[in-house]
């Protein structure tokens, strides 16, 4: 017999950013549940979509901004395991004011660079050698402006992180820390995470409010944004990345129509590191992106 269930907040606006409405999620008392819809019963499957217009910036040279209409969700929580748009984990401690997961989780540098990276849905990139104008941030370093030229990208390859993360539950929302690992060898950098999440019902609306960072090792930088010698030999020597943080804010609302309906609006704003502002690569010192439309629940 289903005792308990899982609190998944069904963010919107993560979830579009990211893979789909991809979730905040912990495990609570039944009566923590901000509405009917917001918990997952344990041991079946969920399944979702959000549909509409949005925007997703893009920071990188002479790519187009990512358009947003249809967005999935599909998850399943056990006992112990559970899996969510894509990611697999495992609970490893649960408690009422704390829990421990073994997770894996995707790549959202990567998402700027290709059509259908599992990290997002987004146009394809432009890679046919057309000029990509150079960062004013990497000029003012002390670099001398050279042709404005890049050659087709190199591929960026997939991979998926392995690592550890907890959340914190405290009256005034909850505190979500995790590390996680290149799985693949692929740039075997490193990321952390940090994060307040606070979330509040007025009745039938729902908002959910959420102030983060994000570090990326050197290795992750420079895989992602540094530029290759067939790409640009002048610019793969002159640019070498560091880590770096990320920082952001997130703000969805929704209105609860019944069981299986939402309305949503979802911003989220991404200040890039120095770090990453200093590649040639990029043209822009944030990403920001929005959502408006509704959510079925299957």
């Amino acid at each position: 017999m289903v005792t308990r269930k899982m609190l998944k907040y069904i963010n919107a606006c993560l979830g579009v950013i990211l893979i789909s409405l991809s979730s905040f999620t912990y495990a609570q008392d039944e009566l923590n549940c901000l509405s009917s819809n917001d918990c997952i019963t344990v041991g079946e499957w969920e399944f979702s979509i959000a549909f509409g217009y949005g925007k997703k910036m893009n920071p990188l040279q002479d790519n187009d901004d990512i358009p947003l209409y249809l967005v999935p969700s599909i998850a399943y929580y056990g006992e112990n395991w559970f899996f969510d748009n894509g990611n697999l984990g495992y609970t490893v401690k649960e408690s009422e004011s704390f829990s421990i997961n073994i997770v894996t989780s995707f790549s959202d540098d990567r998402a700027f660079f290709y059509d259908w990276d599992p990290s997002n849905i987004f146009l394809a990139k432009n890679s046919d050698g057309q000029d990509i104008n150079i960062s004013p941030t990497a000029l003012s370093r002390g670099v001398t402006e050279q042709p404005k030229v890049f050659n087709s990208l190199e591929s960026r390859r997939f991979t998926l992180y392995g690592g550890l993360e907890a959340f914190f539950y405290t009256g005034y929302g909850f505190i979500k820390l995790a590390y996680a690992h290149d799985m693949f060898n692929v740039h075997n950098g490193e990321t952390g995470h940090l994060s307040w999440n606070y979330s509040t019902a007025i009745e039938q609306w729902v908002f959910d409010f959420v102030i983060r960072a994000d570090w990326k090792s050197a290795q992750v930088i420079q895989y992602y944004y540094g530029v290759r010698e067939s790409e640009n030999p002048y610019w793969s020597k002159q640019y070498q990345a560091s880590s770096g943080w990320n920082t952001g804010a997130e703000l969805t609302t929704r209105y609860i129509i019944n069981e299986d309906w939402n309305l949503l609006m979802a911003l989220r704003y991404t200040a890039l590191a120095e770090e990453i502002k200093h590649s040639p690569l990029i043209n822009e010192d944030n990403s920001h992106t929005y959502f408006v439309g509704a959510a079925y629940r299957f």
